[in-house]
């Protein structure tokens, strides 16, 4: 049986003459801070002073001792990166190239001081450059030229951290006779079987080359053996009526351990792979219609609106990413109703723990292979690298039911067409031979069961612009970077794959990252960990559009910021989910970020949950009731993506700024299951037209969840409001530890938010953005914060705590 020894103990970073003690999985970044070498470079200015690490070259070393008595022991390092070479007693062992490969190396009765000897991302990027030529891109560092997470060289969210190491684990593998190289498992659905087709091929020793072996394989209940024949094996197991996997919010999510055993002739194991799998059909519907190319997610048969996030690395160091932070922060994803998302083209495949918490959670995976904003050359070294990687984890990540799609590339094929490249390539190769040419044929060969496209955005042909709202995906960015959010509403995409709009994080994360500045939109270090192109100059545009524009107030400034974040996404999805099905689905830019920075994120770099978040969870749950601006005024909006018909009584009320109630009716509304029910809005109950002192309430009954939607006919800083005023009281909350926290409403009180984390650095609020009526209640859950006090009335908190209530509320 093959047995398996970490080597992730005993190594040493060589740094200036001296042996660092080293973390495998890790990097040079991670070691040298241990190590006090250098300070964090998500602190302040920081990441300036580190930027030598990336243009040095650095060596790991350790001693390799091994005596298993097997024929074959195997050095495996599942992530190089990027540039190394492997040195063993003082022999190479072989060089690589990616940091997104597996790499083995025979190592066999072999044995002595090991390094892994990196050579710079840089100079390896103007190798490879020297080789190909140059090709154009959005940024001007070279992650086109070298197969490393683009977004280490930064992005308009994140910092230049450019590293090296062996950012996965490292292991010796001792086997004999065989073992299993590759199992691929292409899960079907066909009437009531599910099948597993099993595609194996196997590796063998010298002693073990035309020895019989077995192949044998259990899944729910079911076994099947066959012989190998050469190194390859087909066997085939038929399950009768599976239980399917299902996304979230459509069913469960039944998941099947499927075993694999490699047998020698006595029937003895040699190698076993294990795995979960689930039984459910997925396609991707890109017929021709009226409106256009359509591109819906059709699951078991079901088509669906995906409510989707993109994600990035959630550390720019990615090795610091553990599962337990791949569950929390894809649970938060599945907390705001979240059922799609889609791993970015910038990034890294992902460790199996990512998918594995999406199999559990029902969160469909969208993944994009690794090219993103960029023309890449199509000639050696990469070409043959970018194969061997592709099919590394198309195999890898096969067997997760999440997966539904594979994606060629990230705004390529658009930026071929629209950002001046054709030009300077002048023939040049630049990618699209791998998109439309060698990605689709690795999946069709490999992983048939499963849709691929060539990109986002995409329209499906050179006959239509890559961007047509249209014609498959697109990707909206006029309007966050030129435009207000109410331009969302112009078009109808078939599919929104990005969209966005920018906001600074949670007031302790900014704390915590500039410590002892005095914060300003345009301080030092608030300026520093902006990175995007004109970022504040965008967001402070924003702001004015609706709000007068704060001279000197940075706590307004930062609260109206995250503000018109929040509006400007729900905008979006409310108009786009209203016209379902010509509109198939959204994709926010960007759930998470990797540092703490102003960017488009919902959950901040140290994990905050912005006022977005709490909008997704309100935009993005199964029934949405909106007032949806249109050309002939408001129109009443329900939108039931659930499995189930929704009845509710929806009551509409004109007020004035004052709240009065001049004009209410009710209305029993009944809409179908995944369907949207549009009604007009009776003249009687509009607000004026250009009115600054009336507007358009729509609430629905308990029964049907008790959603609000308002319509104001003016931008903020036209209407008339009162000035805000309201009662704050505590309670003691249900779990242990929890504080209540009521407000009573004495006026309209508009977008009311608790910023919880001013009261604690590790404090929560479960609520975002909420209007109230004069009168209303509205009850907040304070979770993490362990300096409230115990009132005297048992369960409030102390006059100082209240104040600190008061000073952490904020509203229009």
């Amino acid at each position: 049986m093959k047995d398996v020894t970490q080597l992730n103990e005993g190594w040493s970073l060589r740094h200036e003459g001296a042996l660092l003690p080293a973390r495998v999985p890790g990097c040079v970044h991670t070691d040298l801070l241990a190590a006090g070498v250098i300070d964090d470079p998500y602190i302040g200015r920081n990441e300036t002073e580190v930027a030598w690490i990336g243009r040095q070259e650095w060596t790991y070393t350790r001693q390799l001792r091994h005596d298993s008595g097997h024929e074959r022991t195997d050095l495996v390092f599942e992530g190089l990166d990027t540039a190394a070479d492997i040195v063993l007693a003082g022999e190479s062992l072989g060089t690589t190239r990616n940091m997104h490969r597996v790499h083995r190396f025979d190592v066999s009765g072999r044995t002595g001081p090991l390094e892994v000897r990196f050579a710079s991302a840089y100079e390896e990027a103007d190798r490879v450059r020297a080789l190909t030529g140059e090709r154009p891109g959005v940024y001007p560092e070279p992650y086109q030229y070298v197969r490393k997470m683009a977004c280490s060289f930064g992005w308009d969210w994140g910092p230049t951290v450019v590293s090296a190491g062996m950012w996965r684990p490292v292991r010796l593998e001792h086997w004999s006779t065989a073992r299993l190289a590759d199992v691929r498992p292409l899960v079907t659905v066909d009437g009531a079987t599910g099948s597993v087709e099993l595609r194996v091929r196997v590796e063998r020793t010298a002693g073990g080359a035309g020895r019989p072996l077995t192949l044998g394989a259990t899944v729910a209940g079911v076994a099947a053996r066959t012989v190998v024949e050469g190194d390859e094996a087909v066997l085939r197991l038929d399950v009768a009526e599976p239980e399917r996997w299902w996304p979230r919010g459509h069913g469960a999510q039944p998941l099947y351990g499927l075993t694999v055993t490699l047998l020698d002739e006595d029937g003895q194991p040699l190698d076993v792979w294990e795995r979960r799998i689930g039984f459910r059909t997925v396609t991707v519907d890109r017929s021709a219609d009226e409106h256009g190319t359509s591109f819906t997610f059709v699951v078991n048969g079901v088509r669906i609106f995906a409510r989707g996030v993109n994600w990035i690395p959630d550390d720019v160091l990615p090795s610091r990413v553990t599962p337990d932070r791949y569950r929390t922060r894809l649970t938060q994803a599945a907390e705001a109703h979240v059922d799609l998302v889609r791993v970015w083209g910038g990034g890294i495949y992902e460790d199996d723990a990512f998918y594995d918490v999406c199999d559990e959670l029902g969160l469909m995976v969208w993944q994009d292979f690794l090219f993103a904003c960029a023309a890449y050359p199509e000639e050696q070294p990469l070409r043959g690298e970018i194969e061997a990687e592709a099919r590394d984890n198309v195999v890898r990540l096969m067997p997760h039911p999440s997966l539904v799609l594979w994606n060629g590339n990230n705004e390529n094929l658009w930026g071929f067409r629209d950002w001046d490249w054709e030009e300077p390539l002048a023939g040049d190769s630049w990618g699209e031979g791998y998109y439309l040419g060698l990605l689709p044929r690795v999946v069709a060969e490999l992983d048939p069961t499963r849709p691929y496209a060539a990109g986002s955005p995409w329209s499906g042909s050179w006959d239509h612009h890559p961007n047509d709202p249209r014609h498959g995906t697109h990707h909206s960015w006029e309007v966050w970077n030129r435009r207000d959010y109410a331009d969302y509403r112009a078009d109808v995409p078939r599919f929104c794959a990005e969209f966005g709009w920018q906001a600074p994080a949670a007031l302790a994360t900014l704390r915590r990252a500039l410590p002892g500045e005095e914060l300003a939109p345009d301080s030092p270090g608030m300026l520093h960990h902006q990175k995007a192109e004109d970022g504040n100059g965008k967001l402070n545009r924003g702001i004015a559009r609706h709000f007068d524009l704060p001279d000197g107030d940075f706590d307004r400034w930062h609260y109206l910021a995250q503000v018109v974040q929040a509006r400007a996404v729900a905008a979006g999805i409310e108009h786009w989910r209203a016209n379902w099905p010509v509109c198939a689905g959204t994709v926010v830019w960007q759930l998470n970020d990797c540092w703490p920075v102003s960017s488009w994120a919902a959950i901040d770099g140290d994990g905050r949950c912005k006022p977005l978040y709490h909008e997704l969870r309100r935009v993005y749950a199964d029934r949405v009731l909106t007032l949806l601006p249109t050309d002939e005024g408001p129109v009443l909006v329900l939108d039931n993506q659930s499995g189930s018909p929704w009845r509710t009584t929806v009551t509409l009320r004109r007020l004035d700024a004052a709240g009065t109630v001049l004009r209410e009716a009710r209305l029993a509304l009944e809409t179908g299951v995944r369907t949207v029910l549009r009604r007009a809005v009776a003249a009687e109950l509009l607000p004026e037209e250009g009115s600054s002192k009336e507007f358009l309430v729509a609430d629905t009954d308990a029964e049907g969840g008790a959603l609000r939607a308002v319509h104001f006919p003016v931008v903020d800083k036209e209407f008339g409001y009162v000035p805000a005023q309201y009662d704050v009281r505590t309670e003691a909350g249900a779990a242990d530890g929890a504080v209540e926290v009521v407000v009573t409403a004495r006026t309209v009180v508009r977008d009311l938010l608790l910023q919880a984390d001013r009261l604690a650095p590790g404090a929560a609020a479960d609520r975002g953005l909420i209007t109230l009526l004069p009168g209303e209640e509205a009850r907040i859950t304070v979770t993490g914060w362990p300096g409230a006090e115990a009132g005297a009335g048992g369960g409030g908190v102390s006059g100082a705590d209240l104040d600190a209530v008061r000073g952490a509320l904020f509203s229009v």
